[in-house]
């Protein structure tokens, strides 16, 4: 059949092709001459998708997305353990840009504008089966539920069973511990709520 890998090859996998292409753009030399390689995972199989802003530094220098204090936090509001949250098979992870963009005046600098509109639109092709999609933080949820529009993250992550199957949260960085002892009803009905719909989509 014409395009099938031939007997002990092993067929091409979309996101690899996805992931060379971002390696040698030009917009992204920078990085590349670093060493550094574009964070993000997923098969055709995953069942939940997060999408963040942008690697942190850790992240970066680790290879392994969410592999900070953040990223245990957000496992924890997930319900699932490290083995289950980094299994491709079960979770994609996502982010608005595939590079750590470097540090600002108050935490990370945010991502590039113009990469979201330029390969994500093909990665999510690839991921055929996501049932979930976790929009952490103002980036994702602007890019994928507001556009333009502006409207506050606590707006938003109050609002989050109006916008499934997409589920927007609050970004589990430190810099936000304020925020969630100011909004005790995040952790009391929002993960709650999250946790179910993260269980949900995996035994679908």
């Amino acid at each position: 059949m014409p395009g099938s890998p031939s007997r002990g090859e092993q067929p091409v996998d979309e996101l690899d092709i996805i992931r060379q292409e971002i390696i040698e753009h030009p917009s992204n030399a920078w990085a590349t001459e670093r060493g550094w390689t574009p964070l993000f995972t997923g098969s055709a199989r995953s069942r939940v998708l997060v999408i963040g802003q942008a690697p942190g530094r850790v992240a970066q220098e680790t290879g392994l997305a969410w592999s900070d204090v953040s990223g245990r936090l957000l496992r924890s509001w997930l319900g699932v353990t490290d083995a289950t949250f980094y299994d491709s098979e079960k979770f994609a992870l996502l982010p608005i840009d595939f590079y750590f963009p470097g540090k600002g005046p108050s935490g990370d600098l945010p991502p590039r504008p113009d990469v979201a509109g330029l390969w994500h639109p093909r990665i999510l092709s690839a991921l055929t089966d996501v049932r979930l999609t976790v929009l952490v933080g103002a980036y994702s949820q602007r890019y994928y539920l507001h556009g333009e529009k502006r409207q506050s993250v606590t707006e938003t992550v109050r609002a989050a069973e109006t916008f499934l199957p997409f589920f927007p949260l609050v970004h589990p960085s430190p810099l936000a511990r304020g925020w969630r002892s100011r909004n005790a009803w995040f952790e009391e009905e929002t993960v709650v709520r999250l946790a179910s719909e993260v269980q949900r989509a995996l035994d679908a």
